[in-house]
């Protein structure tokens, strides 16, 4: 069943490449596009590769938080690393891997259990989407207070409204959904996504500390939201330094903000449908489509600056993901999937 689901991840991406690449040779100038990239300034994609590089340990320590929230405290190194292999896992093997391997690594290395390295990485998500939400609604208020538009910008526009506040219902929905851990086999249910309780039966009679946890647990639920919003604004921030080695169009700084913002909510929710490995094509498409609806970008500059952006993202997380798997003294049997990625 794995090796089936691998193998239609694959063909999924074989033919949304296919497409993309058929539609773009019709409606984008693809000499031009690659000329564009070629004549890209190196010092800012430079740049734009550490600001990226940046938001690892803040992924790192984000993840603690949701940890530490669920009463297992693990260094931020340590989580940075672990994120970094298994994100790079999920990109180059089918059927999300990599989060196998970093349940596998939590549960062997830092002894937290497969059901709270699962549940948590299902919280991660969650806010990865709300704050994604959070972002493009915001941007697409400030765009539309610019009064910015492109070629069929209000229709794209009016769509982006739609889909934004969607996702971030749709996310807080499933995370009300998901806020008790599922419990391991043949075990009691779960604590729930909330920091670790200590002697309930004394608590519940001394009216102080009840209070007191939830003032913890949403002290935790603000410092997850806050390093999410701190991790997709270094991955916005990367995209707009992206924008700015290619755009030759006189855009104010605010407004290709707004836009870099935009293409990467887009891109990303893109990404989630299940239809190439990695979501390649799928965030070029969206990521092209929402530059060129909202913004005087040509449509050959904006292919090059998504396949850039991902590109870069994608070359990082690899390469840090090998460092990260040497770091941490992992075999290539370890990285390959097997019964515990099934867990």
């Amino acid at each position: 069943m794995v090796r089936l689901r691998q193998t239609a991840i694959l063909l999924g991406t074989l033919l949304v490449v296919a497409i993309g690449v058929a539609i773009a040779a019709r409606a984008v100038d693809l000499e031009r596009a690659i000329e564009t990239v070629r004549t890209a300034e190196p010092a800012v994609l430079a740049l734009a590769s550490a600001v990226y590089l940046v938001s690892w340990p803040l992924r790192g320590h984000r993840y603690g938080d949701v940890l530490a929230a669920v009463g297992h405290r693990c260094g931020t190194g340590f989580l940075t690393a672990a994120v970094f292999v298994s994100q790079a896992v999920n990109l180059v093997v089918p059927a999300r891997a990599g989060d196998g391997v970093r349940a596998y690594l939590l549960n062997t290395r830092r002894e937290v259990p497969y059901t709270t390295g699962v549940s948590s990485l299902a919280v991660e998500r969650l806010f990865d989407l709300l704050s994604l939400a959070t972002l493009g609604t915001g941007a697409l208020v400030a765009l539309a207070l610019a009064g910015e538009r492109g070629a069929g910008g209000d229709r794209f526009l009016a769509c982006a409204g739609v889909v934004a506040p969607v996702g971030g219902f749709g996310a807080g929905g499933a995370l009300t959904g998901a806020h008790r851990e599922p419990p391991p086999r043949g075990g009691a249910p779960g604590r729930g996504w909330a920091p670790r309780r200590r002697g309930g039966g004394a608590t519940t009679r001394r009216g102080g500390r009840p209070r007191a946890r939830g003032g913890a647990q949403r002290r935790g639920v603000l410092r997850v939201a806050a390093g999410s919003l701190a991790v997709w604004a270094v991955d916005v921030l990367t995209a707009v330094l992206v924008l700015v080695a290619l755009v030759d169009a006189n855009l104010s700084l605010p407004v290709l903000v707004c836009v870099g913002t935009l293409a990467v909510t887009v891109g990303n929710l893109a990404k989630i449908l299940p239809l190439s490995q990695g979501g390649v094509g799928l965030y070029e498409a969206a990521f092209t489509a929402l530059v060129v609806a909202v913004s005087p970008v040509g449509a050959a500059t904006a292919l090059a600056a998504a396949v850039l952006d991902h590109a870069l993202k994608n070359l990082v997380t690899v390469a840090g993901g090998v460092a990260a798997a040497l770091a941490l003294n992992l075999s290539r049997g370890t990285l390959r999937p097997s019964e515990h990625t099934e867990s």
